[in-house]
């Protein structure tokens, strides 16, 4: 299948390998060729549910426990594949037992039920040996402690605990967990197989988690989670733009970037929405919405593939009182006590590529005004500007500073503004000059009073009236709102270089040469690395403001994650191809790079009149086509390279010749 990925090239960390049916999630215990760890379907946690395996050949057993020793330490493990809808594991045993050499090859796919709270694994052993095999699998089922966790804030960054009480058994193969929660095992076959020299024998294991206690028992997860992902690949293959080019690495980092998106989608009707986009959920944690997550780095994407449901996900989110909550729960409630300083603007975002999209949405306009007016009256003023809390509002830093009077957040208020003066002239609606004028008026206080021209970069101004300069890589959303002069702009751009923000595998999300606030153990916000989605976008932020170069320089910095991971991880280091394992495992910001490819290099704008801009920026060599992006009933294609592009409408060749902005 379409993104199958060889994990003999991954440096993700063993706790980020999991595989997500987008009804469930489970991961293999590493090392071993056969273990299960983990298991995730809302609401269904059960975190320390397990499977391990013991192969007795003849009368020797073969443990399946990923040792590392000598001599015969069992079954050994050769390699695996990630599959976006299971994981494929190889072993090894080659062995003198008993005078005798007894070889086998053991294979085994592991997936999560797209239907039912479930896994399911199949195991294949070969007897490579000269002479025939009594081959058993011997299966030590433990369910652990599941529980029932409500659709509600406890399905947080954190993943679900365990429950209070180790399931029970009631009879063979089942047992009751908290709640009542039905745990049972089964299996598809008798458990020993007499297999002849170069004979294959196959065994299905299966857990159901049955909260309703009328579940049948249950096999085909495999299946079930196969055809999901199939209708899955085939609908972004259908609905979002494809990519070809010379760039070497270029082609791997846009395909792993769009599949972080779709590891990203959960499909249960018990959900506010479906599909669901969890800011991240493979490994359990974040199965909530982040709206700067959804709403932020991934507003162009879900639309293109999720059509008139993206209307779904922002009514949504209007209606979970996100501008009193950090996040929005799996049943549609608000979750978290605070207000977070990107959710308004995101939500702006998300409303505004919807109408440059779709088309569509129009009647949503006094909402989404007034959520984002309200969160105007709640924040401090400091003239044009506002104040916007602590850490515990904006980046979640580990050091002081970048807090209260920032620049990102106003930039994007200023944006914001700005937009929604454009919807309501384009609806005859609002106060459109008056939102025009307030936007200048915060870009030029934003000039004004946070700008050193000095150290050529913004500072904070705190309530006391002390002010801090941080070098965080949010500077650069100012640059990208609209609130730089070009003298600006260049000032800040300079500051992206080699031992500062640029390192050989992307950027730090502070500079390193900011010695206060450069930090190595937090790399999303506090340097040594980045949150995954502000890489691309910042070179996205480099092609619109026509520093060519510079942007391609900061992407493709980028591109051995497309090589050496399955799918985006919530942050990464920028030092070394290296991943945090104590965050989470992936991330729908992971979008961003396939983002910055269509917005940035290839320029493509949607407009709310219905026409598409296409301002590409040049490439210094090489060439990029994108086919396939959909617009308005229209499919528009675009090919780079040569100091030269073609613009095609449904085939039709609209233009041959420079690289110039078209209105189409």
């Amino acid at each position: 299948m379409k993104f199958s990925f060889d994990l003999r090239k991954s440096v993700a960390p063993p706790e980020h390998v999991w595989v997500a049916s987008g009804r469930g999630t489970v991961a293999p215990v590493d090392g071993t060729v056969c273990g299960v760890r983990g298991f995730f379907s809302p609401p269904v946690a059960a975190p320390d549910a397990s499977l391990s395996f013991t192969i007795v050949a003849g009368e020797h057993p073969i443990p399946d426990c990923g040792s590392r020793g000598k001599e015969d330490v069992g079954l050994l493990f050769s390699g695996a594949t990630w599959h976006p809808h299971c994981i494929e594991r190889r072993g090894t045993y080659h062995w003198k037992c008993g005078g005798k050499t007894v070889s086998l090859a053991v294979e085994s796919k592991l997936a999560a039920s797209a239907s039912v709270a479930g896994f399911e694994i199949e195991i294949s052993v070969t007897n490579r040996g000269p002479a025939a095999l009594d081959v058993c699998l011997e299966c030590k089922a433990d369910p652990g402690r599941p529980r029932i966790v409500s659709l509600g804030p406890d399905w947080n960054f954190t993943p679900p605990g365990p429950g209070n009480m180790q399931a029970l058994p009631v009879e063979n193969g089942i047992w009751r967990a908290d709640g009542g929660l039905l745990c049972i095992f089964s299996r598809d076959r008798e458990n020993a197989a007499a297999l002849r020299s170069g004979e294959t024998g196959r065994w299905r294991f299966s857990f159901l988690f049955d909260a309703a206690g009328g579940e049948s028992r249950r096999n085909g997860m495999l299946e079930d989670a196969e055809e999901a992902w199939r209708r899955r690949v085939a609908a972004a293959e259908s609905m979002l733009p494809s990519l070809k080019t010379d760039i070497p690495g270029l082609e791997a980092y846009w395909d792993r970037s769009m599949l972080s998106g779709l590891v990203a989608l959960w499909d249960n009707p018990g959900f506010a929405v479906s599909p669901f986009p969890a800011a991240s959920g493979i490994d359990g944690g974040s199965i909530c919405c982040y709206p700067w997550d959804a709403a932020g780095y991934a507003a162009r994407f879900l639309p293109m593939l999720v059509g008139d449901r993206a209307l779904d996900l922002l009514k949504s989110l209007l209606h979970s009182g996100i501008d009193r909550h950090v996040c929005m729960a799996l049943d549609g409630s608000g979750q978290g006590d605070c207000a977070y300083s990107y959710s308004l603007w995101s939500v702006v975002n998300l409303y505004w590529h919807i109408l440059c999209t779709l088309g569509k949405g129009e009647e949503l306009f006094d909402k989404v005004l007034e959520v984002f007016l309200t969160d105007e009256r709640r924040l401090r003023d400091f003239g044009d500007l506002k104040d916007y809390g602590t850490q515990r509002n904006l980046l979640e830093m580990r050091t002081c500073g970048y807090e209260h009077v920032a620049p990102s957040p106003n930039a994007e208020r200023a944006w914001a503004f700005e937009r929604l003066a454009d919807i309501a002239e384009h609806i005859g609606a609002g106060c459109a000059e008056d939102w025009r004028a307030r936007a200048a008026r915060i870009r030029e206080a934003i000039r004004r009073e946070l700008w050193d021209a000095d150290s050529g970069w913004f500072r904070c101004i705190h309530p006391d009236g002390s002010s801090e300069t941080v070098y965080s890589i949010q500077a650069f959303d100012a640059l990208r709102f609209g609130a730089c002069t070009p003298e600006m702009k260049a000032a800040l751009v300079s500051h992206l270089r080699d031992g500062a923000f640029l390192g050989r595998f992307g950027v730090s999300s502070v500079s390193a040469e900011d010695s206060i606030h450069y930090e190595l153990n937090d790399p999303d916000w506090s340097g040594g690395g980045a949150y995954t989605g502000e890489g691309p976008q910042l070179a996205e932020t480099l092609w619109r403001c026509g520093e060519d170069d510079k942007a391609m320089d900061v992407l493709s910095r980028h591109f051995w994650m497309g090589e050496m991971l399955p799918y985006y991880p919530q942050e990464h280091y920028c030092d070394r191809p290296a991943v945090p394992a104590h965050k989470r495992a992936n991330i729908i910001a992971g979008v961003a790079g396939f983002e910055a490819v269509l917005f940035g290099l290839a320029g493509f704008e949607p407009r709310l009149d219905g026409l598409l801009r296409i301002a590409p920026g040049r490439l210094a060599e090489g060439f990029v086509e994108i086919g396939n992006f959909r617009h308005r009933g229209r499919k528009i294609g675009l090919r780079l390279g040569g100091g030269r592009m073609r613009v095609t409408i449904n085939g039709t060749v609209v233009h041959d010749g420079p690289v110039v902005a078209l209105d189409i």
